[in-house]
């Protein structure tokens, strides 16, 4: 079932430039091309947002975090304090 679509003027320059290069044979394949392009980006796309979604949903239910002063406190704890090394 063919369609007609107005693209104007800069995509019909491209298109053009497309058969004369050789190429794409005709209209149909290069806005075919086109179209698998933009495919494969917006699944791509939909792909990441997926990933930074379940990312978010981790850190939410991971808890709430520490303060660095609580960390540096158990380190401390831990290891002592490392202005104490550097002391004569």
């Amino acid at each position: 079932m063919p369609s007609s679509y107005a693209i104007g003027e800069h995509f019909e320059q491209f298109i053009r430039l497309q058969i004369d290069s050789g190429r794409y044979t005709n209209a149909s394949e290069v806005v075919r091309a086109s179209l698998r392009l933009l495919e494969d980006q917006e699944k791509l796309r939909q792909m990441q947002l997926e990933e930074m979604r379940q990312l978010i949903r981790d850190g939410a239910e991971s808890g709430l975090g520490q303060s660095a002063d609580a960390v540096f406190d158990r380190l401390e704890a831990r290891y002592g304090d490392p202005s104490a090394a550097c002391e004569p």
